[in-house]
């Protein structure tokens, strides 16, 4: 091959390598950019009447949070999954929690709650909804589903929960997302990677840990690894059968041992 076309081929193979490259690197600037659109998607809340609804006032939005009251010492706080509209649960729970007072948090965007998810506010705004609780209700139980479970989690290492609840739980966000986007820099890109593993190491209080046989949203290596950080004689572990991410509400088993953990 005479040098002219030898020289051009380089030529067309770096060009060739620094269009991969430019597209590699818009890609993960895209990722970047709209990560939180791929993490949290808004609902809209099904149950609201005035009875149903409390609006906690933060410093930066106004967070909208499904209620039933009661009089009594306990209290339940629900932070529900990333595409959830908890207000649904609130018959359920009303039925079998029925010595509870229920609260049940709209994440910001979510529910008609203002402002716009992040990790951080979610976990300011679920501070400032656990000490207004506790302030009627010496017994809070914190129970938190799917990307709830972070919320939660890191919630009972901050405030003294009376019982934790873990509803299909992951060890980190970020080793979820590893696993999704194995050719990027997830490392470097998440700003929100809700570490409970981080946070298991500090419970103290009585823990249930509750996945779904056939969950195909969080792998059970997720939930086994986040099971290992809990001290030791802290937590139990439950595996619901013949269920999934999503259908495991819908087995007989999923409130019961929700109440058993209360």
């Amino acid at each position: 091959m005479s040098p002219p076309k030898v020289s051009r081929m380089f030529r067309n193979l770096a060009l060739l390598v620094v269009i991969i490259a430019a597209l590699y690197l818009a890609l993960c600037a895209a990722l970047f950019v709209f990560q939180r659109a791929l993490i949290y998607y808004p609902q809209p809340s099904a149950v609201t009447t005035p009875a149903s609804l409390l609006t906690l006032t933060v410093e930066d939005a106004q967070i909208q949070v499904s209620v039933r009251p009661h009089n009594g010492p306990n209290a339940l706080i629900y932070f529900g999954g990333n595409a959830e509209d908890v207000s649904h649960n609130l018959a359920g729970f009303s039925q079998a929690f029925p010595e509870h007072a229920l609260y049940l948090m709209h994440y910001r965007g979510f529910g008609g709650s203002t402002g716009s998810p992040s990790e951080e506010a979610i976990a300011r705004d679920a501070l400032t909804l656990f000490d207004k609780v506790y302030s009627n209700h010496p017994n809070v139980a914190v129970v938190g589903r799917s990307l709830g479970s972070g919320v939660a989690v890191r919630l009972a290492s901050q405030r003294p929960a009376s019982r934790l609840i873990l509803i299909t739980p992951y060890n980190s966000l970020e080793s979820l997302a590893r696993q999704r986007f194995r050719w990027f820099p997830v490392k470097w890109l998440l700003q929100d990677r809700f570490e409970s593993w981080r946070y298991a190491a500090h419970i103290t209080v009585p823990t249930l840990v509750i996945a779904a046989s056939h969950d195909e949203v969080i792998p059970r290596s997720s939930t086994q690894q986040l099971y290992t950080h809990f001290a030791l004689g802290v937590a139990t572990l439950k595996v619901i059968p013949d269920t999934g991410h999503n259908s495991i509400s819908d087995s007989p088993e999923y409130l019961k041992l929700i109440r058993d953990g209360l």
